[in-house]
């Protein structure tokens, strides 16, 4: 007997493939759409964004052709609070969050779950490209378009209520078999960077919520190098748009090292500076099997390096040690452990050294 499952429809081609796999394998579908915006625009611009009046039709036409009940759930107000508004306070505390991997806990698998649940619903699928066998979170079969970082938050309980249909398949897959079966959204692009922030401009973003707050850029030396506009505006590792005055003695490029919120300073200095080898993190999430059956990995970036790691726990607090320095590691970016290609947990990194 199948399954009642609500398929969570973005109104792309992932999603739209993933439901009606759902529903092909004999599965109860019921498809809903998030509305996140409280004002969405009329259409997206280019690749960007999401959550536009163009995806809610694309995904209610998805569904009439599948065959499924479609229904649209406004989610905006939570977004607002969870997601958008944690955004922005992560960066005025100096930290670079990740917005997608914030929305897949708060949103997808706490809101959207929860009401599933309530309503009858067994399970919820989603267009992710990563594997579920057995509970287990996984890498997808396209390293490319692997998800399973920004799903490494997700608890057991959560896993055990998730279908992920697309694991399986490499993104060109999914696009031939979109075509295959009549689905208009076989070709359109992929929303990429942060899908409340249509143009861009994370920066401008930024400071229309934070406003502008003249303060320093100073080198490893304390020696002022340069001004900007707002702390907020920089994360770990960024090299462009620095706005530097005095170009460093060597001639190479500076790279930010630290924000510091409190003092409005920004710090810069070589990438050489940037590299680390021991991770600290808070809220450790422990959803899949033991590490002793795989090598053990950590990835720090939504599709950033993995390094081979060893990690120790103590009073709710995780220290992972690296084989080789990483750079960029920036608080509020989630650290995912990996054993072998399958997650074994994820936590919070607070910082580096």
């Amino acid at each position: 007997m199948g399954l009642r499952v609500l398929a969570a429809m973005s109104g792309g081609v992932d999603s739209a493939v993933a439901a009606a796999r759902v529903a092909e394998a004999g599965h109860d579908v019921t498809g809903v759409h998030l509305a996140l915006s409280a004002n969405p625009q009329s259409h997206r611009t280019g690749a960007r964004g999401c959550c536009t009046i163009e995806d809610s039709r694309d995904a209610r036409r998805a569904a009439d052709v599948i065959g499924i009940p479609f229904y649209i759930w406004d989610m905006a107000e939570r977004f607002q609070r969870d997601v958008v508004d944690d955004f922005v306070a992560e960066y005025a505390a100096g930290r670079t969050p990740n917005p997608c991997l914030r929305c897949n806990e708060k949103i997808k698998f706490a809101a959207v779950l929860d009401r599933a649940l309530a309503l009858g619903f067994d399970a919820v699928a989603t267009g992710h490209h990563a594997r579920l066998v057995d509970g287990v979170l996984s890498r997808s079969v396209d390293q490319g378009k692997d998800q399973s970082y920004v799903l490494g938050v997700l608890t057991r309980e959560q896993l055990g209520h998730a279908m992920f249909p697309l694991g399986d398949s490499t993104k060109a897959e999914v696009r031939a078999e979109a075509a295959r079966r009549g689905l208009t959204v076989a070709d359109k692009p992929d929303s990429h960077d942060i899908c409340f922030i249509a143009d861009g401009d994370t920066r401008g973003f930024l400071a229309q919520r934070l406003g502008a707050a003249e303060g320093p850029i100073v080198d490893e030396a304390g020696e002022v190098v340069g001004s900007h506009h707002g702390a907020h505006g920089f994360t770990v590792g960024q090299r462009k748009g620095l706005h530097i005055d005095r170009p460093a003695a060597d001639g190479r490029p500076r790279y930010v090292l630290s924000i510091e919120p409190v003092s409005n300073t920004v710090t810069v200095g070589p990438r050489s500076a940037l590299e680390v080898t021991s991770i600290t993190c808070r809220r450790p999430v422990w959803n899949g099997p033991s590490a002793a059956d795989g090598e053990l990995t950590v990835q720090l970036r939504a599709h950033g390096e993995v390094y081979g790691c060893r990690f120790t726990e103590a009073d709710g607090e995780l220290r992972v040690e690296l084989d080789r320095p990483a750079t960029g590691v920036a608080a509020g970016q989630a650290a995912v452990l990996y054993s072998g290609r399958t997650v074994i947990g994820s936590a919070t990194i607070t910082g580096a050294a």
